[in-house]
C-alpha cells in the first residue's frame, strides 16, 4: 500500500494516482484499488455525497468496494476538510480516519494507493495531521510534483518532511500541470539531481487526456522492486 501526496493542492495527484493504478492494472495485470479517505468539494447525488477524485480512482480499481469504503469522509464545500468537518460538528483526527479504513479489504489488492488531500501536512484540526495516519500505517509515499514556479522548493521540502516523519519516499512523479512553465527542462534536471528518491516518470502537459495516456509515461519498476 502506497500513499500519494502532492507538493500542493493543484499538483495533479489524483490523475497521477489513477494513471499509476491503470499502469498496474493493464501492464502488470495486478488487482488494484484506490482509496481517498477525505474529500471536500463533493456533489450531492441520489446515492449521497460523491467526490470526482474518488470516482476516478474507483474507475481504475479492479477491486470493487462500496463507495464508503473508498471515501469515508465526504464534505460538500470545496474548503479545507477540517473546516468543513467543524461546520457540521464532526471532529477529524488521525485515529478517526484510521478507524474508517477497511485495511482487510484493501489488502486483497496487489497494488493499493491511498490518496491524500492537499499536501503532506493536511490539517485535521487540534494540531493533528493526516500524515499521522500515514505514519501509523508505515506506508511508503509517492510524491506528485506539480511542475510550476516554486516546485523545486516544495518538492525537496516535502521529501525531507516525509523522511523526518520516519517514512520512506518510494518515488516521485513530475506532472507538467502548466504548459507554459518557463525553463521546464532545467527545472526537471534540477529535481532529478536534488530528490533522493527515484523518479517514476515525467508526464507532459496533456490537455483533457485520458488516464491511459498519462500511464504511458510512468514506470512502476522502482515501486514493485521495493515492495
Amino acid at each position: 500500500m502506497f500513499f500519494v501526496t502532492g507538493t500542493d493542492t493543484d499538483s495533479g495527484k489524483t490523475h497521477v494516482a489513477a494513471a499509476l493504478l491503470h499502469k498496474a492494472r493493464t501492464t502488470y495485470h495486478m488487482k488494484t484499488v484506490g482509496v481517498k479517505p477525505i474529500a471536500s468539494g463533493c456533489e450531492s447525488t441520489a446515492q449521497g455525497l460523491r467526490n470526482s477524485d474518488a470516482l476516478m480512482l474507483m474507475a481504475e480499481s479492479t477491486l470493487q468496494l462500496d463507495y464508503e469504503k473508498i471515501n469515508p469522509f465526504t464534505f460538500a464545500p470545496a474548503i479545507a476538510p477540517h473546516v468543513a468537518a467543524a461546520d457540521i460538528g464532526l471532529e477529524l483526527s488521525p485515529e478517526s480516519v484510521l478507524s474508517r479504513l477497511d485495511l482487510t479489504q484493501y489488502a486483497m489488492a496487489d497494488f493499493c494507493l491511498m490518496e491524500g488531500a492537499g499536501g503532506w501536512r493536511l490539517p485535521l484540526g487540534q494540531n493533528r495531521y493526516l500524515s499521522e495516519t500515514v505514519a501509523a500505517l508505515a506506508m511508503p509515499v509517492i510524491v506528485v510534483v506539480g511542475m510550476k514556479l516554486g516546485c523545486l522548493n516544495h518538492a525537496v521540502m516535502t521529501e525531507e518532511l516525509i523522511r523526518a516523519d520516519g517514512l520512506r519516499v518510494a518515488g516521485w512523479v513530475a506532472n507538467r500541470a502548466q504548459a507554459d512553465m518557463a525553463r521546464f527542462d532545467e527545472n526537471l534536471a534540477s529535481l532529478q539531481q536534488m530528490m533522493q528518491s527515484p523518479c517514476l516518470g515525467c508526464i507532459p502537459h496533456l490537455q483533457d487526456a485520458p488516464v491511459s495516456a498519462m500511464a504511458e509515461y510512468l514506470d512502476l519498476t522502482p515501486l514493485l522492486r521495493a515492495s
